[in-house]
């Protein structure tokens, strides 16, 4: 066991706090230690960030992407390692963690697209009179981070960031610290010059820190509603750019229509992988109409997922005491339990925080588990009696980040599409992630800030813009562009 340090200016360096144990999920045991450092390290990161900034920045930028193709080609010969890193500090399945660091590829190759996607624009606006448009990088942005991914959510703005001529600082989260350690090291084995990332360890005090700190022009963040909105104001009120995506309650919409096989098993992969802890997880299931046979293999669907083997468990022993108090507290109010997984054990991880799929019929829209984020493998079935029913639920609930229809009716597929209140929509998709080069992003209390943060809405984000006119003709003459 080791304990985590910062990495700043292209060094590892001890953290200036106290450490805080760092749990393996899968078996409850301690792998490591995180330092939970405070404003003085970020203030150092930052330094050393704007120290290598102008020649970063200078840096054309068909020469920044080059460390990123060799960055990417780093991630695919370390996939095993980088897998089972997620595995011991999150506790993903193999398939899952594997699968994550895939996604962290495909988002690097984005990154080396740029210099096709990012070309100025320019016109001639009168005769003789030329204007373009040029894209500047910030200067040093900031990214904090989730626990839920521990590469790929990091790779939302690492690699378009600093490809497009920023320097970074990263705040991961502390319960999975490990990830980012090994991801700088990658950077600059690919030969990202130092200074131009950074990761300081800690927990309130650094992000605090990195919202308050004069020197960061934007930050990026993913994480709870409540923190991304208190990120949001405190970046905002200090005249910084940010883009804050917080939490989620996807509704999934399920007409008597809808292919049984495709549906049953799509929706209960969505409620169950990643064991729930996703922003993207459905999370209520609208079943409109007659859909009992649908539920019913749906369930049998989820009951196949095995807690050790093809589910891993939760976070935190809190995670797990949180989840299953969701699951009492709407049976005691009269919600009946298709499938439960409460008090999940897997031999030989007696320690390990599990918590089995679970399938809860007749929710009411005015139970806790129907309104607030679960965050675990739990699925809540509502009924409605039509399509306008189950869409007046969806609109009413404060997030937005995804909604999906299953049906085989392309006209009730392009009705939901078009009313429901969410930044991503599926149609028979149970997970409706957009693939690059299409920004991620939800709506309402699901994002706080303007744009996408990846994809091309990103470039805007992480860039600013310069306008130049020019004149060279001198029979252009006098006009009131003069």
């Amino acid at each position: 066991m080791h304990t985590v340090r910062n990495y700043i200016g292209g060094e590892f360096v001890e953290g200036d706090g106290p450490l805080l144990d760092v749990y393996n999920p899968g078996d409850g045991g301690v792998i490591s230690r995180v330092p939970m450092s405070g404003a003085g390290a970020v203030d150092e990161a930052v330094k050393a960030a704007r120290a290598a900034f102008p020649g970063w920045a200078a840096t054309p930028l068909k020469e920044r992407v080059q460390v990123f193709f060799r960055y990417r080609a780093l991630l695919e010969a370390n996939i095993e390692e980088l897998s089972r890193l997620i595995v011991e500090e999150h506790g993903k399945v193999y398939e899952e963690a594997k699968a994550e660091v895939l996604k962290a590829i495909e988002l690097t190759e984005f990154a080396c697209s740029l210099p096709q996607i990012t070309a100025g624009e320019i016109m001639e606006v009168s005769r003789g009179v030329e204007c373009r448009v040029d894209r500047y990088p910030l200067g040093v942005v900031a990214s904090i981070v989730p626990f839920n991914f521990p590469s790929m959510v990091p790779h939302w703005s690492i690699p378009n960031a600093i490809a497009l001529g920023n320097c970074m600082v990263l705040k991961p989260s502390e319960m999975v610290p490990l990830s980012a350690g090994r991801i700088a090291e990658l950077l600059a084995e690919a030969g990202l010059p130092a200074g131009v990332f950074n990761v300081v360890n800690g927990g309130r005090e650094v992000v605090e820190a990195l919202c308050d700190h004069p020197a960061i022009e934007a930050i990026s963040f993913v994480g709870s509603t409540r923190v991304a909105q208190a990120v949001y104001r405190r970046g905002s009120a200090n005249l910084k750019r940010v883009l804050a995506l917080g939490g989620a309650k996807n509704h999934i919409i399920l007409m008597p229509d809808a292919d049984p096989e495709m549906a049953s098993s799509n929706i209960a992969a969505s409620m169950a992988g990643c064991t729930g802890q996703r922003c993207m997880a459905a999370s209520v299931l609208l079943a409109v109409s007659h859909t009992d046979a649908i539920l019913r293999r749906m369930v049998e669907h989820a009951r196949g997922a095995v807690a050790g083997e093809t589910l891993g468990p939760v976070i935190s022993r809190e995670a797990r005491e949180r989840i299953e108090r969701y699951i009492t507290e709407a049976e005691e109010a009269g919600a009946k339990v298709l499938l439960d997984g409460r008090g999940t054990v897997v031999p030989g991880r007696e320690g390990g925080f599990y918590v089995g799929a679970t399938v809860i019929d007749h929710v009411t829209p005015e139970m806790k588990i129907a309104r607030e984020e679960v965050f675990g493998p739990v699925l809540a079935i509502i009924r409605a009696p039509d399509v306008d029913g189950a869409l007046e639920i969806e609109n009413r609930s404060p997030y937005g980040n995804a909604a999906s229809v299953f049906t085989e009716s392309g006209g009730v597929a392009r009705y939901v599409a078009e009313r429901a209140s969410a930044g991503m929509v599926g149609v028979n998709v149970g997970v409706p992630v957009p693939r690059e080069p299409f920004g991620f992003g939800g709506w309402n209390d699901s994002r706080f800030g303007v744009g996408d943060l990846t994809g091309r809405s990103s470039i805007e984000f992480w860039t600013r813009s310069k306008k130049t006119t020019t004149k060279w003709n001198r029979e252009a003459g006098t006009n009131w562009m003069s």
